[in-house]
């Protein structure tokens, strides 16, 4: 299974962020072809250290690589990344990876 985890940083206006994320960007992004599950964090992200300087964390999963790659580049998944400009101003950090069961 190949996932993209997104780890947004804490945003200028906490109660925009995430209105704008369950209203517009959750929609857009369940729209991706190929999209398997999508899961967010709830409540504080924290760090062995105490609280984080992320505000939410989403992982989107797909059945391979080559399918998460192709979802990316759909017209849908272009939507989504060009969603993030319009509430996510505090920055994302996005990283792809493939995953095995051990």
């Amino acid at each position: 299974m190949a996932k993209v985890l997104v780890l947004y940083k804490k945003p200028k206006n906490a109660e925009a962020f995430d209105k704008h994320y369950a209203s517009v960007h959750i929609p857009l992004a369940k729209k991706i072809p190929g999209l398997k599950k999508y899961d967010i964090s709830t409540g504080g992200v924290g760090a062995p250290t105490g609280p984080s300087e992320v505000h939410l964390v989403a992982t989107l999963y797909f059945d391979s690589m080559e399918a998460l790659q192709a979802g990316l580049a759909s017209s849908e998944g272009k939507a989504a990344a060009g969603d993030l400009a319009n509430f996510a101003d505090g920055g994302a950090e996005l990283y792809f990876f493939d995953t095995k069961d051990v």
